[in-house]
């Protein structure tokens, strides 16, 4: 059963609960870590497949979807914090009465303005290399970027929906899996699905246009363009995790979890 791992994302969620005690500076710092993170995962998915994308090769998007997978393995052991897991991490303590929800949108909110100083910071580093100056090299970039900002707002937020349900099962089903190997795998698999399928994850979105922003970009790509994404792709990603994860999740084990709570009572 997944209630092992339910336990261990009772004990994360008070884990990262814990360092937002102790300094809600170096939990902004971490949720910084977890979008540059995947910063690095966006570069090198779409260095990758701009070189399919020039020759119009079908492979273009699943060479990018395989590559991308290397920031989930960054964010998993490299100790980043992201706003898309902490909705199932923190919805699940909240139901356990192991948080309070007054708690818990501080600790969303937190992780999320960490994200976009992340997410910022690396767009500048990435600027100052110079890699993406060329026309030849950020095309497929920028072709994305537009795409994603003239989508309609509902197909948006849907789309959000499945890729935050998708993107926190990558996190909880290899908790129940043993070996560093095949929780990699597991962890890619997912990624790979969730990219490949075109679902909208709000932390990827916010690096890949602060990229595309201080790039040469045509107007299609504008700050408001930004808004109009990530509004309805950060309230999807917020259903998914906490409706689709926290609360089902919690939902179909209660049963099980309260016979394990009954039986560690102390008997009379």
């Amino acid at each position: 059963m997944e209630t092992e791992s339910l336990l261990k994302v009772e004990e994360l969620a008070l884990k990262k609960y814990k360092i937002f005690k102790q300094s809600q500076l170096r939990y902004i710092a971490r949720a910084m870590l977890a979008s540059m993170f995947i910063g690095f995962g966006v570069i090198v998915a779409f260095k990758s497949g701009n070189f399919f994308y020039m020759e119009q090769s079908p492979l273009t998007y699943p060479m990018a979807a395989i590559t991308f997978g290397a920031a989930i393995i960054l964010i998993a052991y490299g100790g980043g914090d992201l706003f898309t897991g902490n909705t199932f991490y923190y919805t699940y303590a909240a139901l356990r009465k192991k948080l309070k929800w007054l708690q818990v949108v501080k600790l969303w909110v937190l992780s999320y303005i960490g994200n976009i100083l992340g997410a910022c910071a690396f767009a500048l580093l990435i600027y100052l290399t110079g890699l993406f100056d060329d026309s030849s090299v950020n095309s497929f970039l920028l072709n994305v970027v537009e795409h994603k900002m003239s989508t309609s707002t509902i197909e948006l937020f849907f789309r959000a929906i499945l890729c935050n349900w998708l993107v926190c099962l990558a996190f909880f089903i290899p908790m129940s899996l043993q070996g560093d190997g095949a929780k990699m795998f597991a962890m890619m698999l997912f990624v790979f699905c969730f990219f490949i399928s075109g679902y909208e994850h709000s932390i990827a979105n916010m690096c890949t246009f602060a990229i595309a922003l201080v790039l040469n970009h045509p107007g299609t790509i504008s700050f408001g363009g930004v808004v109009h994404n990530l509004v309805p792709v950060t309230l999807g990603n917020l259903v998914g995790g906490v409706l689709l994860m926290g609360f089902m999740y919690y939902f179909v084990n209660k049963p099980f979890l309260d016979a394990e709570n009954h039986e560690k009572l102390p008997k009379k």
